[in-house]
C-alpha cells in the first residue's frame, strides 16, 4: 500500500513523540493534515501563521519538547516573526512549509519563494526535502539537530509535488537507523581537568554568585541548580529577557542579573570574586562581559552544553564545556560558604521589594501606576497559576513587580514573555500554550495596548479552543516606551506617531463570547481580575494607566543619540 508524502511526513513525527500542531490550513498542507488527523495528532488552526508559530514555541519552551509549525509558501513568510522569536529563546520548534513544486524549482512555479534561505539565518537547520521517500530521514536529521547541543529552531521545506505523491509506506525503512523513535540528546561531561580548575575558583572564592541562562532551562537542571546554590550558599541570578529558573519565592534567587531592573545586582556584582554563568551569553545584555557590569576584579567563568556556547563566550576568564546538570554534580560535592554573603544579598532583596513600593508615585486612585497594576494582578492569582507578560514598559514594569510579588512570597507555576528580540505580540498565543499544558491552573496576561494590538487576533485561537485565559490590558493609550525615548531624544520634547484613540478591548471580548471589563480605579483592579478568572471564559480586563517610564528605558535614553544604545 502506498501513500502520500504528507502521511509519510506525519508519521515520522508521530514516531519522534510530536502530539501538537499548530497551522493555518492550506491547500499546499493538505496531506499533512490528513496525515495528523488519522496519526491522532492534535491540530490547532489558528487565526495567522504568526500566531500559529508563536503557539508552537510557546508550546516548545513550556514542554520542553518540540511542537510543529506547519504552514503554506505565503503562509511561512507570515511565520518568520516567530521564527525569529523561537531563534533568540532556542526554542527547538519544528517548522514545516509546505512549498513549490520540486521539478520546476526556480522557474517561478505556484508561490515560489525561498524558503530555505530565508529561514536559514533563524534556525539550526533549514532544507527542502529532496526526495519523498527520505522524508522519515529528513525529519530525524532535523529533529536531533533541533534538540542536540545548543537547541534551536529548524525548518523543513516540503515541496508541494511530493507532499502529494506516493511512496511505499516503509520507505528506506531498510536503512540505519532503524529505530527513529526521539532519544535523549547527547550531553557533555566536563573534562576532569578543566573541571577541577573551576573547582579551584570556587575553593578561593569568597562572593561568588550564579548567573543561571537557558542552557539550565533546556537541559532540565533548574532544580540542580537551586539544590547547589542553597547547599553551598552562592546568590542565583537569572539573565534577563528568559523564562525563569527558579521560583521568585526561593531563599536563594535574587532576581534578574540586570543592573536597572534589579539596582541590588549590582552590588552584588561589583562585589563578587567569581561569577559562574551557567547556559548563557555573554551578549549585550551581559554588556559582552565586560566591565562594568562584570568588574575587571572578577572572574567570570561560563558553562555551557555545547560548543556554540563557548565560542559565543570567547570574552570570559575561563569556559567550561560541560552539561549544566553535570557541572551542578560537581560542585554538589564540594564545601559550602560562609552563608554571611547570601544572606547580605538577601537583605539587599528585601529592601529593594520595600523601596520600590514605597517610591509608587502617590496618584490618584483613578491613575494608576504600571507597577502597581503588575502587583495588584498577581494579588488576585494563586501560587502555581501562570503569568505572561508582553510589552515594551509594560513587560519592564511586570518583571519588577515579579520579582517583588516574589520576594513577599508569591509562587507562580512560570513565567513566559518575549525573549531577546522584544518580539510584541506574543503575550496572547504564550498564554493558550501555557493554559493548553496547564489546564487546571489559572493563566494570566499582562499585555501593553500595543503589544496586543500586535497579535491581539491570536486571540480567536483562544475562543475556537475554549482556553479560559485572562488577558489584563495595560492601556496607557499609545505605545508608551517609545513616546518617552522620543520626549527624552527630540529637540522639541514631545512624542510622534505614538498614539491610539480610546480602545474598548474589554468590549472586544464580550463581541467574541467572552467577559469583558473595563477598570478605572485601582481599587477595581483585584476583583476585576478575580472576576474574569471565576468567569471560566475567556476574558479580558481593561485597565486605564498612567504612563510612567521604567528603569530601563529611563537608562537607556542617555544613549539613544547615538549609533548604538550598547
Amino acid at each position: 500500500m502506498k501513500i502520500r508524502g504528507g502521511m509519510l511526513l506525519a508519521r515520522a513525527l508521530q514516531e519522534k513523540g510530536v502530539d501538537q500542531v499548530f497551522t493555518l490550513s492550506g491547500g499546499f498542507c493538505n496531506p499533512a493534515l490528513e496525515g495528523f488527523m488519522e496519526c491522532g495528532i492534535a491540530v490547532i488552526n489558528a487565526p495567522h501563521e504568526q500566531t500559529a508559530g508563536h503557539l508552537a514555541d510557546g508550546h516548545t519552551r513550556i514542554r520542553r519538547k518540540p511542537a510543529v509549525c506547519l504552514v503554506g509558501p505565503e503562509g511561512f513568510a507570515n511565520a518568520v516573526p516567530a521564527m525569529m522569536e523561537a531563534w533568540g529563546e532556542r526554542s527547538p520548534v519544528i517548522f514545516v512549509t509546505g512549498s513549490s513544486t520540486l521539478k520546476r524549482q526556480g522557474s517561478g512555479g505556484f508561490k515560489e519563494i525561498d524558503d530555505v534561505s530565508i529561514a536559514a539565518p533563524l534556525t539550526k537547520y533549514s532544507v527542502s526535502i529532496t526526495d519523498g521517500e527520505r522524508i522519515s530521514e529528513f525529519v530525524d536529521r532535523a529533529w536531533k539537530i533541533a534538540l542536540s547541543g545548543y537547541p534551536g529552531a529548524v525548518h523543513l521545506s516540503m515541496p508541494v509535488d511530493i507532499m502529494f505523491s506516493s511512496y511505499e509506506a516503509d520507505a528506506m525503512r531498510d536503512e540505519r537507523p532503524f529505530e527513529r523513535g526521539a532519544q535523549p540528546p547527547a550531553r557533555a561531561w566536563p573534562c576532569p581537568q578543566d573541571l577541577a580548575r573551576v573547582l579551584t575558583m570556587l575553593q578561593q572564592a569568597e562572593k561568588p554568585v550564579f548567573i543561571g541562562g537557558h542552557g539550565v532551562w533546556w537541559s532540565g537542571a533548574e532544580a540542580a541548580l537551586e539544590d547547589c546554590a542553597r547547599k553551598l550558599n552562592i546568590p542565583v541570578f537569572n539573565v534577563p529577557y528568559h523564562q525563569k529558573l527558579l521560583s521568585e519565592a526561593s531563599e536563594v534567587y535574587m532576581g534578574l542579573a540586570d543592573v536597572h531592573q534589579y539596582h541590588p545586582s549590582k552590588q552584588a556584582l561589583e562585589q563578587s570574586d567569581l561569577v559562574l554563568m551557567v547556559g548563557a551569553r555573554l551578549d549585550n545584555q551581559m554588556n559582552f562581559g565586560n566591565p562594568p557590569l562584570f568588574p575587571a576584579t572578577t572572574r567570570l567563568v561560563c558553562i555551557n552544553g555545547s560548543h556554540e556556547e563557548i565560542e559565543m563566550n570567547r570574552a570570559a576568564d575561563f569556559a567550561l564545556l560541560s552539561d549544566p546538570a553535570a557541572f551542578f554534580a560537581a560542585l554538589a560535592e564540594t564545601a559550602p560558604k560562609a552563608p554571611e554573603w547570601l544572606e547580605t544579598n538577601r537583605s539587599r532583596r528585601a529592601q529593594w521589594a520595600e523601596d520600590m513600593v514605597a517610591d509608587i508615585p502617590a496618584l490618584d486612585d483613578d491613575r494608576i501606576h504600571p507597577l502597581q497594576l503588575a502587583l495588584d494582578v498577581q494579588a488576585a492569582m494563586r501560587d502555581d497559576d501562570w503569568l505572561v507578560i508582553d510589552g515594551g514598559n509594560t513587560h519592564f514594569w511586570s518583571e519588577i513587580a515579579v520579582n517583588i510579588a516574589g520576594q513577599r512570597g508569591r509562587r507562580l507555576g512560570n513565567l513566559l514573555h518575549p525573549g531577546t528580540f522584544s518580539m510584541l505580540g506574543v503575550g496572547v498565543p504564550f498564554a493558550s500554550a501555557a493554559k493548553l499544558a496547564n489546564p487546571d491552573k489559572s493563566v494570566v496576561v499582562i499585555s501593553g495596548d500595543g503589544a496586543f494590538l500586535s497579535g491581539g487576533s491570536s486571540i480567536e485561537a483562544a475562543f475556537q479552543e475554549k482556553l479560559p485565559i485572562v488577558v489584563v490590558v495595560d492601556n496607557n493609550g499609545g505605545l508608551d516606551c517609545i513616546s518617552q525615548q522620543q520626549e527624552r531624544l527630540f529637540s522639541n520634547q514631545q512624542h510622534f506617531a505614538t498614539d491610539f484613540r480610546d480602545i474598548p478591548f474589554h468590549s472586544m471580548f464580550e463581541g467574541l463570547g467572552g467577559y469583558g471589563e473595563l477598570v478605572e480605579k485601582r481599587a477595581d483592579i483585584v476583583p476585576a481580575v478575580e472576576r474574569a478568572i471565576a468567569s471560566g471564559k475567556t476574558a479580558c480586563v481593561n485597565v486605564k494607566t498612567v504612563g510612567h517610564i521604567s528603569p530601563i528605558v529611563l537608562a537607556t535614553t542617555s544613549k539613544r543619540d547615538k549609533a548604538s544604545i550598547e
